[in-house]
């Protein structure tokens, strides 16, 4: 990068144009209250990264520096309680509630508010399976049906493929509350996970593994969740609840919103930022459209939400007003 001679106010400015991420795209930099770069976490999966580069890049816009950090689902909390990271676009109420309680109960973290998309994460299977198990998708039919649905390495327990570990979840200790004769298998990562079920659904061959929306696989895909007892707080927090008396998780996983959270500092570094957080939504059809451009259609993430920032300025802008 050429380097000017300027006065020590504009050499400090013109060097956090020079920070990872804080390339500036349109917008006035005196609409950045701090130069200091938002640090948003980038996860593993399709949804995650388009929800976040999609505030991150109107934040741009604006005049704001943007770190894209890569980070775990659930260790990120660490680092916004320390304000090492500044903001987190995706925290499901299925399998981030717990975590983002226990966050934003330290007064270091702050919840922002819904994205406006509706979490949907269960156990999945194809409705073929019916056939072979016909008391699905009741929860009690699983064990009947555990030699189907094993393999290999698991007979003559059941498989159930998981999501990568670090996206939480519960489903061990969901196993054993149950007492499920399955044995958890975690995918790898999030597209390991949806290459199985596009073989496995092509073949007809049985496979149960976590499904969610906003997502293409379950509009792709003809199949049913699992209906475990419904989802109290009590399940996950107090053993005597439920069928297990001695166990908590024994019940199915919460739905409902996907929050946005970030480090309690953003209110007062960036104000305008904080507000345009805020005000983020998205609706689950807008986002299962943008998954299956990139995880089905092939394209770029980058490309999808380029495209979505120039036919929704309209959206957008009143983010940032």
């Amino acid at each position: 990068m050429m380097m000017l001679k300027m006065t020590s106010g504009w050499s400090r400015w013109l060097g956090a144009l020079t920070l990872a991420g804080g390339v500036l795209v349109g917008g006035s930099a005196a609409n950045a209250e701090s130069s200091d770069p938002i640090k948003m976490t980038l996860h593993d999966w399709t949804g995650q990264l388009i929800t976040t580069k999609i505030m991150g890049e109107v934040l741009k816009k604006s005049g704001y520096y943007v770190d894209y950090v890569q980070a775990d689902y659930i260790a990120q909390f660490a680092g916004l309680k320390t304000g090492d990271l500044d903001v987190a676009m995706e925290i499901w109420e299925t399998t981030g509630r717990e975590a983002m309680d226990e966050a934003t109960g330290t007064g270091k973290v702050e919840n922002m508010g819904p994205t406006g998309m509706q979490a949907i994460e269960e156990w999945w299977f194809p409705e073929y399976m019916k056939e072979q198990c016909p008391g699905l998708p009741d929860w009690k039919a699983l064990n009947d049906c555990a030699e189907i649905f094993s393999t290999p390495e698991t007979a003559p327990r059941g498989r159930y493929l998981g999501a990568p570990v670090t996206w939480g979840g519960f489903d061990d200790e969901r196993v054993e509350a149950l007492d499920l004769d399955y044995d958890v298998v975690h995918a790898g990562t999030d597209a390991a996970l949806f290459a199985e079920l596009e073989s496995a659904y092509q073949r007809k061959a049985p496979i149960l593994l976590w499904v969610y929306a906003p997502h293409w696989a379950p509009a792709k895909f003809d199949g049913e969740w699992i209906k475990f007892p419904k989802y109290a707080a009590d399940c996950y927090n107090d053993p005597s609840w439920g069928s297990n008396p001695d166990m908590a998780y024994d019940c199915g996983k919460p739905s409902g919103p996907i929050w946005k959270v970030a480090w309690s500092g953003v209110k007062d570094k960036w104000p305008g930022a904080y507000k345009a957080i805020k005000n983020f939504h998205l609706t689950n059809d807008e986002m299962s459209q943008m998954i299956i451009d990139v995880d089905l259609e092939g394209r770029k993430v980058d490309d999808v939400v380029q495209d979505w920032i120039t036919a929704n300025e309209g959206v957008w802008k009143l983010w940032v007003e």
